[in-house]
């Protein structure tokens, strides 16, 4: 990456919807602008988990304030990530549709887990260098991630279905504060976030930090009274819930540092911090300045190296898991290179960035097997559908699982996804490496040509009788995958010469 280059993280959370646009600068992120909207978008959920048309329309309106600040910004310099509203709303894709219209970019939705990776990423390389063992803590508004890590490295992370707007909405409706509606709502909280003192116990970590939302917006409220900078304790926490029960309602507080944004949401994000706080035994817990924006930043960085990119690694831990063939799929992973190679001649970005999600594709194309040996393809995009898999979207993971899906079998299922050029040629040249490495052996391309046709979306292989006679099951599998393509948009012409 070029010194000067501009980048841009958008956050899509469930009560904010922040733009962080920094300058690399020698492998740094230098801070250029940052813009935040209250939006509440997880105020939008009804009881279907749909998302209202004005929660919807607030989004696209932030949008698009947005995408007038990105004007002149490539794609590759924008990343848009949305959390646990968007995980949660079955109506998604209509906010996701239009918002990548508006946006100009697309809108990835990210499981609990990955937010949890990239919030710790972004607040670890904004603290100093450190052995320390950290625990790291985020509220956000519909979910809170818990992360153990040290150094740059996150060792531990998890989402709970638990947030400031989530529990505002449920325990404190009428925006009133009462003894027994703190009390329930952090009993609720303890309930749901019980299980972490499996995984994050007090022996475990050193120092605990928090991140973003709540933690920044009580940090305020808490110095502006005169409590330590940078810092919340126990007892800050209790004198807060004391103020606010004398005031009685969110409307009646009169705390300096308390911004109108987070009024309405101060209850249940204080009930759920109290109960962190509790559970986890954090006697302080010091404010960091990193938060998931910061993260998908440096994330970009890290995907623009291929030595750090974190997506190879969840991808060779999923193949050791599911004790996957490596010389096969290595095999199937050098011949899919070369025909996509063939099948997209333009040395270009695009093409360097198919080769990794085709590479990808390849290298986990038989994780169904320890399932089934004749569904492996169904089960092997069923597991890529439902993984935790650090560095990925959900949609780089449904994408991922589709090239699993298709690459054996009818194309029928596969029919919406066939106006994607780069996906089809992927596809293609997957099932053919798949056809051409049958007898787990390195395929003979002298006497095969391979050719693609965009402005008639065909396929050409030709073969010469040569090869022909010498390969007689590879040749009969190519004849059965031209009549596979028959009733595609796509055409596949196989001619023996």
């Amino acid at each position: 990456m070029q010194n000067g280059t501009q980048l841009a993280a958008i956050d899509i959370g469930s009560n904010s919807f922040r733009l962080e646009i920094g300058r690399f600068d020698h492998g740094q992120i230098q801070p250029v602008e940052y813009l935040k909207e209250t939006v509440r978008l997880g105020n939008g959920l009804d009881e279907e988990r749909n998302l209202s048309p004005e929660a919807m329309q607030r989004g696209w309106e932030c949008l698009a304030r947005f995408a007038e600040r990105l004007s002149g910004f490539s794609k590759t310099q924008v990343r848009a990530v949305a959390t646990q509203t968007l995980r949660e709303a079955k109506n998604r894709d209509e906010f996701l549709k239009r918002g990548k219209e508006i946006l100009g970019h697309t809108i990835e939705v990210i499981a609990g887990t990955e937010e949890a990776r990239l919030i710790y990423q972004g607040v670890s390389h904004m603290l100093p260098h450190s052995t320390e063992r950290r625990l790291v803590i985020d509220i956000g508004g519909r979910s809170t991630e818990l992360i153990l890590g040290t150094g740059k490295q996150a060792h531990e992370t998890a989402s709970f279905r638990v947030g400031s707007v989530a529990w505002s909405m449920k325990y404190f409706a009428q925006g009133e504060f009462t003894e027994q509606a703190f009390y329930r709502a952090e009993i609720a909280a303890q309930a749901v976030l019980e299980e972490a003192l499996t995984h994050y116990p007090r022996n475990e970590w050193d120092l605990a930090y928090g991140a973003s939302g709540t933690v920044g917006a009580v940090a305020e409220i808490l110095e502006m009274a005169g409590w330590r900078s940078g810092e919340i304790t126990s007892d800050g926490l209790k004198w807060l819930v004391k103020s606010l029960l004398r005031a009685g309602s969110a409307e009646r507080v009169r705390l300096e540092g308390l911004k109108d944004d987070r009024r309405s949401v101060i209850g249940g994000g204080l009930s759920v911090l109290r109960a962190i706080m509790d559970l986890l035994q954090i006697d302080t817990l010091h404010v960091a300045q990193g938060a998931l924006r910061h993260g998908v930043l440096f994330d970009m960085l890290e995907r623009d190296s291929d030595a750090t990119d974190a997506r190879d690694i969840s991808i060779q831990r999923l193949a050791q898991k599911f004790a996957i063939d490596t010389e096969q799929a290595k095999r199937v992973q050098h011949t899919a290179q070369h025909l996509l190679n063939a099948f997209m001649p333009n040395r270009d970005a695009v093409l360097i960035r198919t080769q990794r999600k085709l590479s990808w594709a390849a290298a986990l194309h038989e994780i169904g097997m320890t399932i089934s040996h004749s569904d492996y393809h169904k089960h092997g995009a069923y597991i890529l559908d439902n993984a935790d898999m650090l560095g990925f979207s959900m949609s780089e993971l449904h994408k991922l699982g589709l090239l699993v899906l298709g690459q054996r079998g009818k194309l029928k299922k596969l029919e919406t996804d066939f106006e994607s050029t780069t996906f089809v040629k992927s596809l293609m040249a997957l099932r053919l490496a798949i056809i051409l490495c049958h007898a787990r052996q390195e395929p003979d391309f002298k006497g095969l040509e391979v050719l693609a046709i965009d402005a008639r979306r065909v396929f050409k292989v030709s073969l010469d009788s040569t090869w022909a006679a010498e390969h007689p099951q590879s040749t009969h599998l190519l004849k059965i995958e031209e009549q596979s393509w028959q009733k595609t948009p796509w055409s596949f012409e196989l001619n023996l010469t």
